[in-house]
C-alpha cells in the first residue's frame, strides 16, 4: 500500500466566493441581485457553504463578481498567506545597501574640502595677477 504525502485539495469554492465578495465590499443581497431573480440572500449563503460549485453556477458567479473563474477555482488561502508572509519577511530581511552611509558622508566631505582648496588656490592666483598689474 502506497502512502501519499500530498495534502488533499483544500480549495473550497464557496469560501472563495465569499472572500472575493467581501473583498469587493458586496453583501450577499447585492450579489443575489447581480445574479438575477432566482437568487436571494439565503441561496448565496448556501452557495458559500458548498465546497464544490457546479461549473455553470461558478461561471455565473464569477461573471457577477467580475473575477476570472480560475481565481475562484484555484484560490488557496493558505498558499496566499504563506506567500504574503514569506515575501514580506524576505523583503524586510534582504535590504542590501550598495554603499555604507558613513563612508558616503566622508566621501562628500572630502569632495567639499577639495573643492574649497581649489577655490582658495584660484583666489590666490587672482590676487597674484592683480598684484602684478
Amino acid at each position: 500500500m502506497e502512502a501519499t504525502t500530498e495534502k488533499p485539495n483544500r480549495i473550497h469554492h464557496g469560501r472563495n466566493v465569499k472572500r472575493f465578495r467581501e473583498m469587493l465590499g458586496l453583501k450577499q443581497d447585492a450579489l443575489a441581485i447581480e445574479l438575477g431573480e432566482e437568487w436571494n440572500q439565503k441561496r448565496i449563503s448556501l452557495l458559500e457553504a458548498k465546497e464544490n460549485i457546479e461549473p455553470d453556477v461558478l461561471a455565473q458567479v464569477a461573471k457577477a463578481l467580475k473575477v476570472p473563474e480560475e481565481a475562484i477555482k484555484n484560490f488557496d488561502e493558505e498558499k496566499a498567506i504563506y506567500n504574503i508572509q514569506n515575501n514580506y519577511d524576505n523583503a524586510a530581511n534582504n535590504i542590501n545597501y550598495n554603499f555604507n552611509p558613513i563612508e558616503k558622508i566622508v566621501e562628500l566631505y572630502d569632495e567639499k574640502v577639495a573643492l574649497l582648496e581649489r577655490l582658495l588656490a584660484s583666489e590666490k592666483e587672482k590676487n597674484e595677477l592683480l598684484k602684478n598689474k
